[in-house]
């Protein structure tokens, strides 16, 4: 770039600064010096004089505090440039230790052991009296602590300064955040512009530059190799986190990653008003803090517009700087409660985002944009340029510009929004007396104890208070749905009984659950314990995510809810530590009994017991005073003072007989497992790692190319898990990406030192022919593959599992629903421990069709596809043709949804012009579980054409040689929130040689 080239960037943006309509609001301070070497780079850097602000294109000197080029090297958002995580966090600890404006907080560490911080930037009186700020703000935050009384809160308003949470790179390959945090931090702490010191000594900024720690380094690595091999194309960032990648942005409910719970307690601890993060994937800086409907049912309306507050005010300055390309609105639904930002918006707080422009690195390139990115909307009335040189200075400029912006309209209107976060705290508590419910109610009587007490362990991660009853508790709760179309008086043409009354009384034991409404954060627990229903009619007809996240349906623990205040005044304590685990062993004697109710500790625990003698019971029995379902688990050979330990640690319980009951079982194996993903992407597999790491389950990482090299999968592996990979194309997975081009490594070098996971010389190559070869041997040889959503589809592509195609999908439309699955053999060994009906998640709608011939049914005539030829008599009258005896025909077959056509004996044949296709008995699918009826398949979320959908196979047991393949529609590991389908694919690994 020209010395004249960058005179000229800096004459327009110093006559952008001379603006009148922006010389009082953000003028500078004239006293204050400047870095000009500094301001010359920021000229340089950025492309176009209108992709800054007067906020952002100098920097003002200090001689005693280190501007980001003492870490750096040079500017934020120089090119070619990217830092460490260890490198943003020194520049942080440099800052505080250089001003007393800057104090640093270690919030916590990621699963690989990376540090995240906290920066805490406002002026020294501020920050030197944080511990008396914070306990007005703890103070607001629970309106119960000064009696609801307005009057006392407007006075502690008056004495308190708000804290704005800002948070940067969740997203690995979004990496201009750290940089612009870098200077902002810097900005805040030493420009003396009166705008400045105004949000300076009004507001507490809060700053976590980097999210995903070990995403971040890994994101690096893969620049600097780009730098070094700059005429090669690098493989993409197929690990971001440990586990997850895009979905990290996704555990907002959950709280599986260490991220979310280190993001969340910072925010709670802080008692901050906003949690403010910041992407990059739209040009040039959507501010989709309005986003678009349907909004979340369960925030609350002042929240609603505080979005349109902040959302708009900040369009509007960025649009005066003359800065193209900012708008909100957009079509980014607020539905899902899943995001990081959704944090502040569930917990009383003001969520925000921004999705700025980024080059996924630090090089400066040309970008030509989609029409629909640059067309004018109502919303977008000064748009983003078709086709645009950007840099990542620009994107440091739209991100440090907008957010200076909006410091300054927060500290402006901060008493505002402190009395808006008492008010929504206040409306939170007062909420069984308006919206309700009262509470929510679970049972100590489940059998299902474990998911029950995952699930109120979520709860208490999100920091909602969890009470316990100390006595009996009758309440009116909702009566069961009345199904007129099954009600058998309506079929016997008797008159109608009376209406079933809308509720009916129950009482729950002494040690239930309680999770009241009259709390700060009721809404957090209201919208993960209700369900959710997504029309298909609503005028948004692409959901950005899961339509439905019911955490009862899908851990599968009972969760009633309670519109009856009385409940509020029943005996209850509310529990100061995590819900314990309870378990142990009842009886005397050396054989243990442990009944079987889709327990995820069951998995821990065989693990657990090396050496011991386990057999699960294939029926029903009565043992101890008490029945037990098929697969309960009969134990042997354990260290009786060991194995009590060990059930009280699981919270699983044990009863001690003399002798084994009498009834027909089989061994119980810990299988050796592989867990194998393709080098696609690595994304929605990682659940499936993290639950199996969660749960203690030992299990080798194998790649689709590892199975290419291994001729002998069943000499090393029992099961070999195949989730879903996240590209839906068999042909990808089999051939792997083209072979043009340059090998693209992943693995840990001098120059990738943060790489891992797994690795390779070439993510390229797939599993190929050899690698398919090797798992129908294994398969053949006795092996259990289980295959999940587009996992599935590829092993019915390459002929894994004979007889199972996917069912059309018509005019089915599902978004992460919940809907219904009901056991077609409750004897199975996959469905032990659950009941009839069941809930499932499923991402799309996916379903499995059966048939007895390799070819499919199609063709096979049926009851249903028959229709009557032209003859003699009415519709369902029989054709009699002349002058013969009538042959009565045979009943064609009428098979249900979820199972194949029978053959005739004709049918069974073999042909003698083809090779025959019809599978032997033995060898023949059959359905596990089957999608509901149509009128119960919904649980929760949206649904379109269930009647297409009804009764369809959705977990599959198919035959290869002497080994099986269990195939899912669904997905039964997600986002650790499908605790209650953990078990199926627990027994199907469990009992791999007996299904």
């Amino acid at each position: 770039m020209s010395d004249r080239f960058v005179f000229a960037l800096a004459l327009a943006a110093s006559l952008v600064v001379a603006t009148p309509a922006h010389a009082g609001m953000y003028g500078r301070d004239p006293q204050q010096a400047l870095d000009a070497a500094y301001g010359k780079k920021i000229a340089e850097y950025t492309t176009a004089p209108q992709f800054n602000s007067p906020l952002t294109d100098y920097l003002p000197a200090s001689s005693t505090v280190p501007t980001p080029a003492k870490v750096l090297g040079d500017v934020s958002g120089a090119p070619n440039m990217l830092p460490y995580t260890k490198d943003v966090t020194r520049y942080f600890d440099l800052l505080a230790a250089s001003t007393p404006r800057v104090k640093v907080f270690r919030i916590g560490k990621s699963e690989e052991g990376r540090e995240m911080i906290a920066a805490a930037v406002a002026d020294e009186s501020l920050l030197a009296n944080l511990k008396d700020n914070d306990a007005r703000l703890a103070q607001l935050a629970d309106p119960r602590s000064m009696q609801m009384d307005d009057a006392k809160a407007d006075a502690l308003i008056a004495q308190t300064a708000p804290v704005y949470y800002i948070t940067g790179t969740i997203h690995s390959p979004e990496t201009g955040a750290p940089t612009a945090l870098m200077e902002l931090a810097y900005r805040l702490a030493v420009d003396d512009a009166p705008y400045i010191k105004k949000i300076r000594s009004h507001v507490i900024t809060l700053i976590t530059p980097v999210v995903e720690t070990d995403g971040r380094d890994r994101m690096v690595d893969l620049y600097n190799w780009h730098r070094a091999n700059p005429d090669k194309t690098p493989p993409p960032l197929l690990y971001w986190g440990h586990y997850v990648a895009h979905d990290n942005n996704r555990d907002a409910m959950g709280l599986t990653l260490n991220l979310s719970r280190n993001v969340l307690d910072t925010y709670l601890g802080w008692h901050a008003q906003v949690l403010h993060d910041l992407h990059e994937s739209v040009p040039f800086l959507y501010d989709n803090t309005v986003g678009d409907g349907p909004y979340n049912a369960w925030v609350d309306p002042i929240l609603v517009g505080e979005w349109q507050q902040l959302g708009w005010s900040n369009v509007q300055e960025l649009t005066k700087f003359g800065m193209p390309g900012a708008f909100t609105h957009g079509d980014f639904d607020t539905w899902s409660p899943g995001y990081l930002m959704f944090m502040a918006a569930m917990h009383n707080g003001i969520s925000r985002l921004y999705e700025t422009f980024g080059n996924s690195g630090a090089d400066t390139v040309e970008r030509i944009l989609d029409p629909s990115e640059y067309a004018r909307t109502w919303y977008r009335p000064n748009p983003p340029l078709p086709k645009v040189l950007w840099s990542q200075r620009d994107n440091n400029n739209y991100e440090q510009s907008a957010l200076l912006a909006t410091l300054n309209y927060f500290a402006d209107n901060e008493k505002t929004f402190l009395r808006n976060f008492w008010l929504k705290g206040k409306r939170s508590i007062e909420k069984p007396q308006t919206a309700g419910p009262a509470a929510y109610m679970l049972s100590a009587d489940d059998v299902h104890r474990d998911a029950q007490r995952q699930l109120l362990r979520v709860l208490q991660l999100q920091h909602a208070e969890v009470s316990r009853t100390t006595a009996p508790v009758t309440v009116q709760v909702a009566a069961p749905a009345r199904n007129d179309a099954k009600d058998e008086a309506k079929k016997d043409d008797k008159p109608p009984q009376d209406a079933k009354p809308k509720t009916i009384a129950r009482t729950f034991p002494a040690g239930s659950y309680v999770v009241r409404m009259d709390q700060p954060y009721s809404r957090i627990a209201d919208t993960l314990l209700d369900r959710q229903y997504w029309s298909p009619d609503d005028p948004q007809k692409h959901p950005y995510d899961d339509t439905a996240w019911a955490l009862g349906d899908m851990f599968g623990a009972e969760v009633v809810r309670v519109a009856e205040n009385a409940v509020l005044k029943a005996p209850m304590e509310t529990l100061r530590e995590p819900v314990p685990a309870r378990g142990g062993v009842q009886g005397s004697g050396n054989v243990y009994l442990i009944d079987n109710h889709a327990d995820t500790a069951l998995m821990t625990l065989r693990y657990a017991l090396q050496g011991a003698d386990v057999a699960v019971a294939e029926k029903p029995f009565d043992a101890a005073s008490r029945h037990f379902g098929a697969g309960a688990w009969i134990v042997r050979k354990v260290d009786n003072a060991a194995f009590s330990k060990k059930l009280q640690e699981l919270g699983l319980d044990a009863w001690a007989v003399a002798s084994a009951p009498g009834v027909s079982t089989h061994a119980l194996a810990a299988p050796r497992i592989a867990l194998m993903h393709t080098w696609l992407s690595t994304q929605t597999e990682g659940w499936w790692r993290q639950a199996l790491d969660k749960l203690g389950v030992p299990y080798d990482y194998i790649s689709t190319q590892t199975a290419a090299r291994s001729d002998n999968l069943r000499g090393k592996y029992d099961v070999i898990l195949f989730a879903p990979i996240g590209a839906d194309n068999s042909q990808l997975v089999l051939n792997g990406l083209p072979l043009w081009g340059n090998p693209m490594p992943w693995k840990k070098t001098a120059l990738t030192p943060n790489m891992g996971i797994d690795e390779t010389d070439d993510i390229r190559p797939g599993l190929g022919a050899s690698g398919l070869a090797h798992l129908q041997r294994f398969v053949e040889q006795g092996g259990l593959l289980l295959v999940a959503g587009d996992a599935a589809k590829f092993a019915i592509d390459v002929g894994l599992a004979p007889g199972v195609s996917v069912a059309p999908a018509k005019d089915i439309r599902v978004v992460g629903s919940i809907l219904q699955g009901v056991a077609v053999d409750e004897t199975h060994p996959v469905t032990y421990g659950y009941g009839k009906e069941f809930a499932m998640y499923s991402a799309d709608g996916l379903s499995f069709k059966l048939s007895n011939l390799l070819t499919g049914d199609d063709g096979l005539p049926t009851a249903k596809d028959f229709k009557r030829p032209t003859g003699r008599g009415g519709p369902h009258d029989a054709d009699a043709p002349e002058g013969r005896i009538v042959a009565e025909a045979p009943e064609l077959p009428a098979p249900k949804a979820w199972e194949a056509t029978p053959l005739n004996v004709d049918q069974a044949r073999p042909n003698p012009f083809f090779p025959s296709t019809v599978i032997p008995t033995d060898q023949r699918p059959h359905a596990i579980v089957r999608f509901g009826d149509a009128d119960d398949l919904l649980v929760a979320g949206l649904l379109q054409g269930a009647g297409s959908l009804a009764e369809h196979a959705a977990v599959v047991e198919a035959h290869y040689g002497r080994g099986h393949v269990v195939l899912f529609a669904t997905n039964p590991i997600w986002r650790g929130q499908t605790i209650g389908t953990y078990g199926l694919v627990f027994n199907a690994i469990l009992n791999y040689d007996k299904l």
